[in-house]
């Protein structure tokens, strides 16, 4: 009898069906971050080698392309504080590797831009790195907890990426826009100007103009909120 009841409540265990675990719903909202796995951009620069060949104080900034699987497809180094050579090609070498948190909007992930200034500085001898999600002058000088608003490429944005424009040169040369970019909470485009083109003359103000005329944005977030954000957006060009 005894094993005969302890059968029947097995029987009855194994066919009770129990509710799932809740899942947790995706935010809003997220940007791509750098995160800290042994892919992240920051664990992959190599500081003490880079403190061996002799860098000093140094400073780059750059942009790229996050996939929705964090892999990063396309990047640009520029505006390097002189004589960061060595931190710039260190970047550039581990960005092809680099993987980082992908960003969501609206509840799914999508491919960003991300902008980052990398900071390397020799303190007592030790080679030190810090690395944010801006490139805001104000920001990065008060070190703040503050992310960028991220361009969303897909979904209901209509910035498709960054298109050189080839058929208005003459020459094909590397140069830099800067557009004046203000974002609110949502990630919507509030306002967007053109406030300068090196060199200048040759399209690409205008480039950036259409590039990012109707773009959705992930909005800027300060201590881990979303908030709305005027920014300058240096828009790098390259001749592929």
């Amino acid at each position: 009898m005894r094993g005969l009841v302890f059968l029947c409540i097995t029987s009855l265990f194994l066919s009770t069906t129990f509710p799932a675990e809740a899942e947790v719903p995706a935010p809003r909202f997220r940007p791509a971050v750098l995160g800290s796995g042994p892919d992240s951009l920051v664990n992959q620069i190599d500081t003490q080698d880079l403190l061996k060949k002799g860098q000093k104080d140094g400073a780059i900034m750059f942009c790229c392309r996050v996939a929705t699987t964090g892999d990063v497809g396309w990047y640009r180094t520029y505006l390097p504080v002189p004589g960061s050579d060595l931190l710039e090609a260190e970047v550039r070498k581990r960005l092809d590797k680099a993987r980082l948190a992908p960003a969501i909007y609206e509840h799914k992930p999508v491919e960003v831009l991300f902008y980052g200034t990398v900071f390397f500085s020799v303190v007592d001898g030790k080679p030190k790195l810090h690395i944010f999600a801006n490139q805001e002058a104000a920001e990065l000088k008060a070190a703040n907890d503050f992310i960028g608003p991220q361009p969303v490429i897909g979904a209901d944005s209509k910035f498709t990426g960054l298109h050189y424009p080839r058929e208005r040169m003459t020459v094909f040369v590397k140069g830099l826009a800067r557009l004046a970019v203000k974002v609110d909470a949502a990630g919507n485009l509030q306002d967007l100007q053109a406030v300068s083109e090196e060199p200048p003359l040759v399209g690409l103000a205008q480039a950036a103009l259409t590039d990012f005329t109707g773009a959705k944005f992930i909005p800027a977030f300060r201590d881990g909120d979303p908030v709305e954000s005027s920014i300058l957006l240096p828009v790098r060009y390259e001749p592929e």
